[in-house]
């Protein structure tokens, strides 16, 4: 039978910020995805879990397709969401791709065995707790990048000396290695990843969006 035809217009999976919901639908395009259910006897015959052929199929079903504009890190993160056949590593567990590097990069995008997304170089990092997270943070860099009246990028060792004593941490990006901060005026994106995953140091970086009003600080 034949593939139906896709609409180039997302819709937001629920659960997401009304913010990330607005960046989606006016920001992405969806274009054709993978349906994996037609490999799962193969997959089975392979000695792949079910349960990870289940986790690579909902993935799918809520991202799969989708392309966002460029992250502001990580040479902008990956072209389009979408995945591909899981890999047992014997000292993590299972993972799967989430979608192809925009540019050469010395590491992947993937979704790691707690569903954590993350970047795979020496060594396993996972940026944010779920990809929503990590869709969650896209829409917040873009929404700060529009209303700020200053950007500041600091790197190294000035990262580690921000003082973040008066701000909290933005709980829809479900940070791990990486993180976002809000304050009075400001918000704060720390990405560490890079950092951690490749033990390179010199790639600390951190975004300051400043001169923020109550809708700059939240946006929904």
């Amino acid at each position: 039978m034949a593939d139906q035809p896709v609409s180039p217009v997302p819709v937001a999976p629920a659960g997401l910020s009304r913010r990330a919901q607005r960046f989606i639908e006016t920001e992405g395009i969806r274009v054709r995805r993978q349906d994996f259910r037609r490999h799962r006897d193969a997959w089975l015959k392979h000695g792949i879990p079910a349960a990870e052929i289940e986790r690579v199929t909902a993935f799918q079903d809520r991202w799969g397709g989708l392309a966002l504009p460029p992250a502001p890190f990580y040479e902008g993160g990956p072209r389009v969401l979408d995945a591909d056949c899981p890999e047992e590593v014997p000292a993590e567990g299972w993972s799967f791709p989430a979608g192809d590097c925009r540019v050469s990069m010395a590491y992947s995008f993937v979704i790691g065995p707690d569903g954590a997304f993350g970047i795979d170089a020496y060594r396993w990092s996972p940026l944010h707790a779920s990809t929503d997270g990590w869709v969650e943070s896209l829409a917040l860099a873009a929404h700060a990048r529009r209303w700020a009246t200053t950007v500041t990028r600091v790197t190294r060792k000035a990262v580690d000396a921000l003082d973040l004593g008066e701000f909290e941490p933005v709980p829809e990006v479900q940070g791990v290695t990486d993180s976002w901060w809000r304050g009075k005026d400001s918000l704060i994106a720390v990405y560490r990843g890079e950092a951690v995953g490749l033990d390179a140091p010199q790639c600390l970086e951190a975004h300051i969006y400043g001169g923020l009003d109550e809708w700059g600080l939240y946006g929904g």
